[in-house]
């Protein structure tokens, strides 16, 4: 062999594919974004951008759980039956018994409990130290009772207001804020039975109790010395007793509760007792 000599390889006469060195389109979704520029515009996620990741998901807030107010445990006797004959009426009738079911207590053991307890009210009335004792005795049996009923109330209202409501029982307030009670207005005075009077007072939303008090007017209109009264959580029983027949008094009511634990004293409002 003689001479340069050209070689050719075989592979160079092969033609090989060139491997695609961009990367994969990716779908474009516009997403709106929860922000603003500082030209004060949202901000956007247009079709020039593409999101590689997953959306990010809201952080759930947590629901307050609803309680049931046990309101009773520390009220007044008239509170106390009030409550009590509240929930006999609502919670063993539609809607609450669709809710309720199977209450721990019987609505016959319960209107039993209602009916001791109102007797024994009655009879301290004539007054004596036994007459008072039992009358306690029922009302801490009626108290027990309605701890069952609000427990069983508690386990199966499912977080719904209205359903827990529907069951005679009151909730809780979930809200922290202080806030002042508003303060009470005697609408009116009216005679009730023999030195008595009786207030309408509207009732004050937040409160649980009211107290009242009364001044004995002299001829001039003068108040002489205040008395306090404390009163149930209805302001249908603000009766006022052991007032002098034809005498004028005048009266002032305020509210109980809250988180301001009391409010200003009402206006005042003069009657004559009958």
């Amino acid at each position: 062999m003689g001479g340069d000599t050209d070689f050719l390889s075989p592979f160079a006469l092969c033609r090989f594919p060139q491997p695609n060195l961009q990367p994969p389109t990716m779908a474009t979704t516009p997403l709106t974004w929860d922000g603003t520029s500082p030209q004060g515009m949202p901000l956007r996620w247009d079709s020039s951008l593409t999101w590689d990741w997953s959306v990010p998901q809201p952080i759930p807030t947590k629901m307050s759980q609803l309680r049931v107010l046990l309101d009773f445990t520390q009220s007044t006797d008239h509170a106390v039956e009030e409550r009590a004959t509240n929930v006999h009426t609502k919670l063993y009738a539609p809607p609450a018994s669709t809710s309720f079911p199977n209450p721990p207590v019987l609505a016959a053991a319960l209107m039993t409990a209602i009916t001791n307890f109102s007797a024994a009210m009655a009879a301290t009335e004539q007054g004596g130290t036994q007459a008072t004792a039992n009358k306690n005795s029922m009302k801490e049996a009626l108290i027990a009772i309605l701890r069952k009923l609000a427990n069983y109330v508690q386990e199966n209202h499912g977080n719904d207001l209205a359903v827990l409501l529907s069951s005679g029982f009151d909730a809780a307030s979930t809200n922290s804020a202080s806030v002042p009670l508003v303060t009470p207005t005697i609408a009116d005075i009216v005679p009730a039975q023999s030195g008595q009077l009786k207030l309408r007072v509207p009732a004050v939303k937040n409160a649980r109790n009211y107290d009242v008090r009364y001044a004995l007017l002299d001829a001039n209109g003068a108040p002489g010395p205040w008395v306090e009264v404390n009163n149930s959580l209805s302001t249908r029983d603000l009766v006022i007793s052991g007032l002098t027949p034809g005498a004028m008094y005048a009266f002032q009511v305020r509210a109980i509760g809250g988180s301001t634990r009391e409010s200003d004293w009402s206006n005042t409002v003069s009657a004559r007792a009958m």
